[in-house]
Parts: C-alpha cells; structure tokens; sequence
C-alpha cells in the first residue's frame, strides 16, 4: 500500500549553518508539535513494522525517543535508548560512527537486548547512515536480530542508504 507522505513537508523547518556551516538541517520540531502529523507518523511506522514480531524499538538520541517509544507502544514491544556515550548509568555496549560533520559515539545498556531478539531502530534523519549502522552493529553485538529501520527523514544526497542496504529500511520523507 502506497501512502501519501508529501504533507508532512509543511512540518518541517529548514535550519541553514547547523550544527556547522554548510550543513542544511530538517527540524522535525514543527512536526512533533502537530499532534495529527505526529500520530501519522506513529501510526505509519508501526503499521509498516507491524507482523515483523519486533519485541524492542531502540531510539537513538534524541528526536528518534520522541517516535520510538509511541511505535513500541503500538507494537506492544519495549522500548530501548541508545544514547551519546557517557549518558547511560549502567555498563554499556559502544560503537564509534562518523556523521556528515564529524564522529560521535553510541551506547546501549549492555542488558538491554536479549539474543535473538527483533529489534526495531528508529531516527529522525537518515544522512550518512553512520548512526544508524552503528545501532544496528550495536544490536548485532548483542545477539539481536535488526527487524528493519524506520526514519521520519531520508537525505537522499547523502547516500546512506547504502549503508543500511541489509536491513528493511523506510523512510517518511525524502530530500534529494
């Protein structure tokens, strides 16, 4: 089934210069203060994931725990953080990703996947694909199974796609 995404556009800001010059960055802000954009996206992801059996929705920090843990909740799985390293209280999993302006750190409890388990990894922006490879080697790390990856935004242009190519990838939107 084909659904139409394109008026989401509305509720997303163009940022010029941030975090650094150069960068053009798509705020979804505009969008999670909409409540009937925000369930659209909620209920689009979910439906697209559902029947995958996914037991945990892992968000990556920060706007992926604002729809993460509403499409856990739909699919009646747990949510999961996947913070910047030092965040996290309890002994963690790492992994070192570069993003379009840099290199950061991820991390994970290192209990909170079981193996064998289906997880599903959700973001706000698919860009490089380097924090999204990065959670999904995490989720490997620790036994699970990557169900698929859902993004609210995809930036076409930068091709991290490629970087994901193994798994169920969607996104809401596309920015060529």
């Amino acid at each position: 089934m084909v659904v139409d995404t394109g008026w989401l556009t509305e509720h997303i800001r163009d940022v010029p210069d941030f975090p650094l010059a150069g960068v053009m960055f798509k705020d979804i802000t505009p969008l999670l203060g909409d409540g009937e954009a925000l369930k659209f996206v909620v209920d689009t992801m979910a439906d697209h994931f559902a029947g995958l059996g996914v037991e945990k929705v892992l968000g990556i920090e920060a706007r992926g725990f604002i729809v993460a843990a509403p499409v856990a909740y739909r699919l009646g799985a747990g949510f999961v953080p996947v913070r910047k390293a030092g965040k996290l209280p309890w002994r963690v999993e790492t992994e070192e990703y570069a993003l379009e302006y840099g290199t950061d750190r991820l991390q994970i409890h290192a209990d909170a996947l079981r193996p064998g388990e289906r997880v599903l990894v959700i973001d706000d922006v698919l860009a490089t694909g380097g924090t999204a490879s990065a959670c999904a080697r995490l989720v490997e790390k620790l036994g699970a199974k990557v169900a698929g990856l859902g993004f609210v935004i995809e930036l076409e242009f930068l091709n991290g796609r490629s970087r994901v190519e193994a798994y169920d990838a969607m996104a809401l939107l596309t920015y060529g």
